[in-house]
């Protein structure tokens, strides 16, 4: 890629900033799920073999007002970080000044030091997420170099990613290079049969993702809530099914625009209530009763989908096939996650969120080739939008 990594810098003995995506679950201030910091985990163990002195910085959650720094803190995570390390991982509970600058000050080669949750500069005016320039140019003054590994945010222009990035040396890291090599290139230069599967409620979200797609796929398979949508454009009954009623006369041009490149379910579960309990049934797809609404893809359904898939080279997936929450509703997006896993000699990709939450659930991660750790920005890029975060990054 045309980007500057982590390898391309001279990091030996600097002060090396590094943008992490630490915005991990948590209860009663313990960390839930601690994948986002494994994914961290080769690009500052690279940089502590090399001798630099690694700052850690992230996000974790929404801060508005005072009130919301509650269970806010990086303090679990740098915690954690140190057992995974096996190194002390130093916290600082500031986000600047001179506690902060002093520490870092005095770090050796091989140290390794996390400051606040980035948000908390959100209290006074959004300085972090309004790309603060100030803000941006202090943070970028405290390293020598810096590397950007947050993918989850590189669809936001933030003080903490471009901010940063506009007054010093940048680099990728790898899990950055590893989301762009595999969602950039398998999108862009696909093996074919190349097909993608969306899913989830609405055509709203995922319209730049369907015309960018028809034109590069060979097949986009849908599914979830935004499927009844498309069923209202073809004149079909969907009973009290969700329905975008805005986007039917888009959803008709772009089966037109499709030329039978969009596959659509031709079954679906049903029920009278937005309930896991009750009259559940598979109905053909053109026979929902009045009083049902489709909560997933039925059996003929998750058939037709994996003979779909058959011989695909290339397949990107994002989006779940029903209301995943729900056990009697889940069984589409299970059979489709397990259709993709079982696919020989393909490229296979999962665009985060409750698809990649599914992978892992059902056990499925390791057959995947890659899984992305950041929802809204792999949506981004699979749009063919430019993201701030990565354009920021010092070219090679």
């Amino acid at each position: 890629m045309a980007k500057k990594i982590v390898t391309d810098l001279d990091v030996a003995g600097k002060k090396v900033l590094v943008r992490a995506d630490f915005n991990v679950p948590m209860k009663d201030e313990k960390i839930t799920n601690d994948d986002r910091i494994i994914q961290a985990l080769p690009t500052i163990k690279y940089l502590i073999k090399e001798g630099a002195k690694v700052i850690l910085f992230s996000h974790l959650g929404r801060v508005k007002e005072e009130a919301d720094k509650e269970g806010k803190s990086l303090k679990p995570v740098a915690d954690r970080l140190t057992e995974l390390l096996a190194k002390e991982v130093a916290f600082v509970p500031e986000t600047r000044g001179e506690k902060l600058e002093n520490a870092i000050d005095a770090l050796g080669n091989g140290d390794v030091l996390m400051f606040e949750n980035t948000r908390f500069e959100d209290i006074d005016g959004k300085k972090e997420s309004k790309n603060d320039p100030e803000l941006g140019k202090y943070w970028a003054s405290l390293g020598d170099v810096f590397v950007n590994d947050a993918f989850g945010t590189a669809h936001r222009a933030h003080a903490s990613n471009v901010g940063i990035a506009s007054n010093i040396e940048s680099a990728a890291g790898f899990l950055m290079e590893k989301e762009i090599r595999f969602i950039g290139e398998s999108v862009d230069n696909p093996d074919r049969p190349f097909v993608a599967i969306l899913g989830g409620a609405k055509v709203s979200d995922k319209i730049g993702v369907i015309e960018n797609l028809l034109e590069k796929a060979d097949k986009v398979i849908i599914g979830g809530g935004m499927a009844f949508t498309f069923f209202k454009a073809q004149g079909k009954e969907i009973g009290t099914s969700l329905l975008e009623a805005d986007k039917v006369d888009l959803a008709k041009d772009l089966l037109e625009r499709a030329a039978g490149k969009i596959i659509l379910p031709i079954d679906t579960k049903v029920n009278k209530e937005f309930s896991n309990e009750g009259d559940i049934k598979a109905v053909p797809a053109d026979q929902i009763p009045a009083d049902y609404m489709g909560l997933d893809i039925g059996p003929e359904t998750v058939k037709l989908y994996e003979r779909e898939l058959e011989g695909a080279k290339t397949v990107v997936w994002n989006g779940p096939m029903g209301v995943f929450e729900m056990t009697n509703f889940a069984k589409g997006t299970i059979g489709v996650c397990e259709a993709i896993a079982n696919l020989n000699d393909a490229t296979t990709i999962i665009g985060g969120g409750d698809s990649a939450a599914a992978a892992m659930q059902l056990g499925f991660a390791e057959k995947f080739s890659h899984i992305s750790t950041g929802g809204g920005a792999s949506l981004e890029y699979l749009e063919g939008k430019e993201l701030p975060g990565l354009a920021a990054i010092s070219n090679k």
